[in-house]
């Protein structure tokens, strides 16, 4: 299943305070590609203490909004720390960017710069190509990041996380068919996982009713395959944050799910039935904990949609239920 933190970033929107109408000197006024690169190699020496760095007589590094840091613990229980600094220019007092400063549960630090929204295209780009290398060692570093920079500047997810592109940039295929790609993982009545194209008739899965949250285990009686086709897929991002302010910073118990289905798959949003395309950001679903089997509400942080290649796909026909946990998500039946 793809992933969908390759939409990082955080919204390409607007990270910096306003432009002021001073046509001489803008403000603030674009970093150039040099001024970039320079900035990741300042490092803060002390993350506790250091809330105000000159470098080179230039250039000044200063804690946003004097926050604290987040300490942010995914569901493998490691514990990531994220500082923010503006990067401003002297001259002018330009504010040109945002420092992001992460270090992860060993001490290894990293560093990324977030532009200012003048910022030329190139420059956007290497942000982005930096932020998903870091990823590619901090697994679901770009959530994190995504989260925090949502949550401190607003900032249209959508957009960042697929680097400010239309993700509707292929037709798929749109019809009457209500499945899933064969990659999602099925929960079956004995707590394991399955993915849904293995399921067989006579297998055991997990339903739960969606007004009480009791679950109960009901057999497939037939396995649904439609043909390969370049069929449109919505997916949706849900996002767990538990919070909780210390006297070091604000702590953040963060857990994901990702979904996938045919725009026209029906679930439970908000108390309300809705297709998978009608579900909206921030619309509460159920899902289910994979440890404790226990069931939870989790928030649409993103979705989007777009044509997933050409491919299988499939439902099941069960004794009962009206639901499935399909990727620890309650989807409703056909």
């Amino acid at each position: 299943m793809k992933k969908l933190f390759l939409v990082i970033a955080l919204a390409a929107g607007v990270l910096c305070s306003q432009a002021q109408e001073d046509k001489a000197t803008p403000n603030p006024r674009p970093i150039t590609m040099a001024e970039y690169d320079k900035a990741k190699t300042y490092a803060v020496k002390d993350l506790d203490k250091d809330t105000y760095v000159k470098f080179e007589n230039t250039y000044i590094v200063d804690r946003y909004e004097m926050k604290k840091p987040y300490f942010i613990t995914g569901d493998d229980g490691l514990k990531k720390r994220i500082d923010l600094y503006k990067l401003v220019a002297k001259d002018g007092m330009q504010e040109l960017g945002t420092l992001i400063y992460y270090t992860n549960e060993k001490g290894k630090r990293y560093t990324a710069l977030q532009p200012n929204f003048t910022a030329e295209g190139k420059v956007w780009e290497k942000y982005f190509e930096d932020i998903h290398s870091i990823d590619k060692e901090e697994k679901n570093f770009v959530l994190k990041l995504s989260y925090i920079l949502s949550k401190e500047m607003s900032f249209q997810l959508y957009k960042s996380l697929n680097q400010g592109k239309d993700l509707k940039d292929e037709a798929g295929t749109y019809g009457s068919d209500i499945c899933f790609p064969g990659t999602e993982l099925v929960a079956m009545a004995d707590g394991s996982r399955k993915m849904l194209s293995n399921v067989k008739p006579g297998d055991q899965i997990m339903t739960v009713d969606a007004a009480t949250k009791k679950s109960v285990p009901v057999q497939v009686t037939e396995l649904v395959e439609h043909k390969a086709e370049n069929y449109a897929i919505t997916q949706l991002l849900l996002l767990s944050a538990h919070e909780k302010a210390s006297a070091t910073g604000l702590h953040v118990h963060l857990v994901s799910k990702v979904v996938q289905a045919t725009p026209n798959h029906p679930m439970m949003a908000s108390g309300q039935r809705k297709s998978m395309g009608e579900v909206n950001i921030g619309d509460q679903i159920t899902c289910q904990d994979r440890k404790t089997h226990s069931y939870h509400t989790y928030t649409v942080y993103n979705k989007t949609e777009k044509a997933g290649g050409v491919q299988k796909v499939y439902n099941m026909v069960t004794t009962g239920g009206s639901t499935f946990i399909l990727n620890d998500v309650m989807v409703m039946q056909k």
